[in-house]
């Protein structure tokens, strides 16, 4: 029993991990992207404006995918909000750009099923369907899956997250203040938040529904 259990752990990582490289690392470069658009140099001289996965892999971040096959995280871009006209605004562009992206690569995703699975019926039976495009559509069921959790997962209004950081730059200074200050305990919070399953129980209908409505 311990090998077939391993097996399938280890095919269904194989299946997700090539989707969430691409997510958290088309997260991340969201982030730095819009804010060199505004001004920012930061990311893109700290060479972190590329989609090579290892310039944003973070092993925390890589831990939590491996356990929950679901959720992961990247090292945060540098950001610098010195340098933006209107630095609130200019961070609530920044935050929402990584969530965004996310969107709108689950959207692709679901675009590119459609797609397969057209090619897969046409094709019938046959050992090119089943060495090549059926892994191809298992990854990408697993894209729309993975974008969606991560862009839901991150705008959790609760700061490191970028849903914390976009509720600080609307709120009144004096209450994006106080909220600033549980920064440092923010994913202290997630991880409270995920072992209760409160986490799970928040994600996973928000996520079932957003998926409903591409699949």
């Amino acid at each position: 029993m311990f090998f077939p259990d391993i097996s399938q752990f280890l095919l269904k990582l194989a299946i997700f991990a090539p989707p969430m490289l691409m997510a958290v690392t088309f997260h991340e470069v969201a982030h730095g992207a819009v804010a060199n658009l505004l001004g920012d140099p930061t990311a893109r001289l700290a060479g972190r404006l590329t989609l090579n996965p290892l310039k944003h892999l973070d092993p925390m971040g890589l831990l939590a995918f491996v356990l929950t096959q679901m959720i992961g995280w990247a090292k945060p871009v540098p950001v610098d909000g010195r340098y933006f006209r209107n630095p609130r605004m200019g961070m609530v562009l920044v935050s929402a750009a990584g969530p965004l992206s996310n969107f709108v690569l689950a959207v692709l995703s679901a675009l590119a099923l459609s797609g397969l699975e057209y090619a897969a019926q046409a094709m019938g039976p046959s050992p090119l369907r089943s060495t090549l495009l059926t892994p191809l559509l298992y990854m990408t069921i697993a894209s729309v899956q993975v974008n969606l959790a991560l862009g839901v997962f991150n705008l959790i209004p609760i700061p490191p997250l970028d849903g914390g950081h976009l509720l600080m730059g609307l709120l009144p200074r004096r209450l994006a203040y106080e909220l600033s200050r549980l920064e440092r305990w923010g994913f202290v919070v997630v991880i409270l938040l995920a072992i209760s399953g409160v986490l799970g129980r928040f994600l996973g209908p928000v996520v079932a529904t957003l998926y409903n409505l591409l699949i």
